[in-house]
């Protein structure tokens, strides 16, 4: 069986993400789409929000799971039997930084990874940029999966009553 994981921080999903991970599965028989757990960095949502709105958004995808991960990623893959992993790329920016981490994770695992463009249409997006222009009130839902442009506004929404 073909397995693969795509890991992120994903606070929160994208469009991007999701173009990312569809485009992934339909390459390997399993994809385990891993969501950082950094203890010393707050999120906008925390790790169990951000693995119900992927579940929420790859719903359609059988052959996506969910899972958490803490440390290093190599680790996570040696342990879940997972040879490869998938990494979305933006721009020549993301591929530099991505080649590194690549070349360290063969050397330190000898885990693969596979880079996949981003489509055209979803290439500027992060989440950065979806949490920034949300909090200053800008529609994003044609930037994320509906579950994250909800919580986004209710978020907003409470936020503005304090």
């Amino acid at each position: 069986m073909r397995r693969a994981v795509c890991p992120g921080s994903f606070d929160p999903v994208t469009n991007g993400h999701v173009d990312v991970i569809t485009r992934a599965a339909a390459l390997y028989d399993e994809l385990v789409v891993a969501v950082l757990v950094n203890p010393g960095k707050a999120g906008l949502f925390d790790v169990d929000e951000r693995m119900a709105l992927l579940r929420e958004a790859t719903a359609d995808l059988p052959n996506v799971t969910v899972d958490s991960f803490t440390g290093l990623l190599v680790q996570w893959c040696t342990a879940h039997d997972v040879p490869v992993i998938v990494k979305g790329l933006r721009a020549v920016g993301d591929f530099e930084y991505e080649l590194q981490m690549a070349q360290m994770n063969r050397e330190l695992a000898g885990v693969e990874t596979l880079f996949v463009p981003t489509a055209p249409q979803v290439g500027h997006l992060s989440s950065s940029l979806v949490k920034q222009i949300s909090a200053f009130g800008g529609d994003v839902s044609h930037l994320v999966p509906p579950g994250v442009n909800s919580r986004l506004v209710a978020r907003r929404e409470r936020e503005g009553e304090s």
